[in-house]
């Protein structure tokens, strides 16, 4: 068993350990700040597989968490309020049941993911990231412009979802519905990470065109990693939503994508469990730094600033004792 396993097994068994002792000692705050972390790590998850493995720097991956965030608001709405129709025109049935939300977000997710990256995978670089920010400021503005569902005041959740079997209403319950849908992404993408497709994307973000040259179709290599990608935010985006009660335009903006990157960064890229370890530093600082000043953030800049001078493989190769790589 390698460091980094050791690493990973550590970091998820922390996140399950700190909200049992929080049950038992009845501090339901505690709990609330895992399961948070969960999400977070979730999204960074999505886009971890399009970054680390695919070498796709996204700025647009607040879309995906949005529109999970608003599919489950939307479907909640509906089964709340019994109303079936969009503006009298598309008909959507509400639902306040996870799994059939979880069904729902995946594959809007997917779409919409299918249609930004039909585009944006098409161009590398600069042009990938701003082509991929374009999309996530129009969901943003759209979201604003949408009054059917709060506009720019959010629309809320009037109460959590449902789960067959377990009582959501429960936060240390819902935390571990959260805290399993990690684990089991996570076992997923090592599974991907080892398998043929996922062989042939880390070959993709090394030398696209030597993969060309032999057979290979770079473009539906990534596009697939960015669907997948936008599959796992968006599902996290659901979670968001059902963990906060409401939903609002903020999820769709760029500062929310430039977040979940930051879990990727700090817990370190292509690293299976870095978004883990990355989340949980940002609210570890959030909650402590948070009530002491404002402008916490210049600490987090300051971590992300060493980070990346002096620890490209972040937290977790950091934790590993991994040799740092030098340029230059």
């Amino acid at each position: 068993m390698s460091r980094e396993t050791v690493v990973n097994l550590v970091l998820l068994g922390s996140l399950l350990i700190v909200p049992v002792y929080a049950r038992a000692v009845d501090d339901p705050f505690l709990i609330t700040l895992s399961t948070r972390v969960a999400i977070f790590a979730l999204a960074g998850v999505g886009l971890n597989l399009a970054l680390g493995l695919g070498g796709l720097v996204s700025l647009g991956h607040a879309a995906f968490f949005g529109i999970g965030g608003y599919t489950a608001g939307i479907l909640a709405s509906h089964a709340l309020n019994y109303a079936p129709l969009i503006d009298g025109i598309i008909v959507i049935n509400g639902s306040r049941s996870m799994p059939v939300i979880w069904v729902t977000t995946l594959i809007v997710s997917a779409c919409l993911a299918l249609l930004i990256g039909a585009l944006s995978v098409r161009t590398t670089g600069v042009y990938f990231i701003m082509i991929t920010l374009a999309f996530g400021q129009m969901m943003y503005y759209f979201s604003i412009s949408w009054p059917a569902y709060g506009g720019e005041d959010g629309l809320p959740i009037a109460i959590r979802n449902e789960f067959p079997g377990l009582n959501s209403l429960d936060p240390f319950q819902f935390f571990l519905i959260a805290y399993a849908v990690l684990c089991v992404t996570i076992f997923l993408i090592s599974r991907l990470q080892d398998s043929a497709f996922g062989l042939a994307l880390n070959a993709v973000r090394q030398s696209a065109r030597r993969v060309e040259m032999v057979g290979i179709a770079t473009f539906r290599l990534r596009l697939t990693a960015f669907v997948l990608s936008g599959m796992i935010t968006g599902l996290a985006g659901a979670l968001f939503a059902d963990l906060n009660r409401f939903v609002s335009p903020s999820m769709f903006s760029w500062q929310t994508s430039g977040e979940i990157m930051i879990f990727v960064i700090l817990g370190g890229t292509a690293r299976l469990c870095g978004p883990v370890a990355g989340a949980g530093m940002f609210i570890i600082l959030e909650h402590l730094l948070g009530g002491i000043s404002d402008y916490w953030l210049i600490f987090l800049g300051l971590l992300l600033l060493v980070v990346v001078l002096f620890a490209q493989g972040g937290l977790v190769s950091w934790l590993a004792g991994e040799r740092v790589r030098r340029h230059g």
